[in-house]
């Protein structure tokens, strides 16, 4: 029985967030901040730098991979709720702001591989 779609979803930010938080040694700040144009899945410290994290998580490739579901669109509104997550956000402001993905491929309610894609956006302007 496969598990539905939030479910997934859930289980592929919680890894992210041990992920970064453990393998990586940063700070999560936020988890899934949320204004009306949208939502910052992960928001973490790397140093002095704040990293926007989009988590995608999938069961199969059906509809594509993780990675080709960020799309410019996606991006576009990334770069929105970010801008809006930095001005309302005390101590940010000055912070250099890069954007990561993680994609995460789920089987048997099991992360079974993932993949972390560093600087998504460095092709648009911030």
């Amino acid at each position: 029985m496969r598990a539905n779609r939030t479910d997934i979803g859930r289980l592929g930010e919680q890894f992210a967030a041990e992920y970064v938080e453990r393998c990586l040694g940063w700070r999560v700040v936020a988890r899934n901040w949320r204004t009306r144009r949208g939502e910052l899945d992960l928001v973490a410290l790397d140093g002095e730098t704040l990293v926007m994290v989009e988590v995608r998580t999938r069961q199969t490739d059906r509809y594509g991979t993780p990675e080709e579901s960020v799309d410019a669109r996606k991006v576009n509104r990334l770069l929105r709720v970010a801008r809006q997550f930095v001005a309302q956000t005390p101590g940010f402001a000055a912070a250099e702001v890069r954007f990561d993905l993680i994609a995460v491929d789920v089987a048997d309610g099991m992360v079974g591989q993932f993949r972390h894609v560093r600087r998504i956006t460095d092709d648009v302007a911030w």
